[in-house]
């Protein structure tokens, strides 16, 4: 069987996702259409961590983050061409669009191409990410716009899809997962004065730094606390207190130990779809304190392991109590772990991706070097 992946935003998570589907799907073939952001990374660099044998790369030109009527239609264009050319070639089964923009441009475009079996992903609700109700209100128009076009809705947590169901869209859910080896819990170094509390990704507005800065900035007095974010962004100016380290972007093995010398994860995001860097701290056996948002809603369990907030003193409070009961984090650690392992493990749930894509079609690897 042969996918192609339609990706505007190769990088960050949305990359982690597709990395995730073709190295669970080893038997099929994938092809990668995809555009490139190289302030943050460059697509060939990309590339290098996607399997070698199953997985094909074709470049999206046109393609652009920004919302631009006559740079849209040239990369609408240039997409619905190579659409076309694959299906005339019998090189398409199934078609897999990444991001809103790749999901609305991708529909118009297999509709146009008479490509029916088609699914739209979008890693983040678009219509949660504007500045203002204004423009959260022309997102919601044009995910219904592309909703109409054709392809089934699924998204990647069960509370990004209760949103889309709020605007009358239906779908279902498939919860993103990850690789659950069998990690070491962190070890507890004696002496160890400090309280790490670390987080991972972009710094964007959608993170919400500010208000990881307001939580950090409270403890500038204590020097036993540290706050740590992993990665860089165009909104780094925001982290301005003191006891804040910022890392810039590190190899993945650096972003592990990070994490793993860390003794509390936490996400201020104001939305997510369901964050890989988040998965990636329950595998590590870390405690997790969460933004009540859409895409962390169902990741804490009782309180097993960790808590959520919704405002900075709630979270302030939260990181009180943790750091002055440490002994408590290595059992709500290995909670974190179990629940990685039970309910988010991507060969389990990327599994039900390989069933929607073959609907009826037969097991077959296609040669389309």
């Amino acid at each position: 069987m042969i996918i192609l992946h339609v990706v505007e935003p190769f990088a960050a998570g949305i990359a982690v996702f597709v990395k995730s589907l073709t190295e669970t799907m080893p038997e099929d073939t994938h092809i990668i259409l995809h555009g490139e952001r190289k302030q943050e990374i460059a697509a060939s660099e990309v590339k290098k961590l996607f399997p070698k044998k199953n997985v094909r790369f074709i470049r999206w030109h046109s393609a652009q983050r920004s919302i631009n009527p006559f740079k849209d239609f040239y990369a609408f264009h240039e997409l619905y061409k190579i659409i076309k050319r694959l299906k005339k070639r019998r090189l398409l089964d199934a078609v897999h669009l990444h991001s809103s923009k790749s999901g609305l441009l991708g529909r118009a475009a297999c509709r146009i191409a008479g490509v029916s079996n088609v699914i739209y992903t979008p890693n983040g609700a678009p219509f949660l990410s504007g500045s203002n109700f204004l423009i959260n209100y022309v997102y919601r128009q044009m995910e219904r716009l592309g909703h109409g076009l054709g392809g089934d809705l699924i998204c990647c947590s069960a509370s990004e899809l209760e949103e889309y169901r709020k605007i009358g869209i239906k779908g279902s859910y498939i919860n993103n997962g990850i690789q659950s080896k069998a990690q070491r819990p962190a070890s507890t170094k004696k002496g160890k004065k400090v309280f790490r509390i670390i987080t991972s990704g972009r710094i964007v507005t959608q993170k919400n730094p500010a208000l990881f800065n307001r939580i950090a900035s409270y403890f500038q007095q204590f020097d036993q606390f540290e706050f740590i974010w992993v990665g860089d962004g165009e909104a780094r100016s925001e982290l301005l207190s003191d006891n804040i380290r910022v890392t810039g972007w590190l190899t993945t093995e650096e972003v592990k130990e990070e994490v793993e010398d860390a003794d509390l994860y936490i996400s201020t995001s104001n939305y997510e779809g369901l964050s890989f860097a988040l998965l990636e701290a329950l595998s590590l056996h870390k405690p997790v304190l969460l933004n009540e948002c859409v895409g962390n809603r169902n990741i804490i369990k009782n309180g097993l392991n960790g808590g959520y907030f919704n405002n900075a003193s709630e979270a302030i409070l939260k990181v009180l109590h943790y750091g002055n009961n440490q002994d408590m984090l290595p059992i709500m650690g290995q909670f974190s772990k179990d629940i990685c392992a039970n309910e988010f493990d991507s060969f389990q749930n990327f599994a039900v991706y390989r069933q929607r894509y073959g609907r009826n079609l037969p097991p077959l690897l296609h040669d389309v070097s």
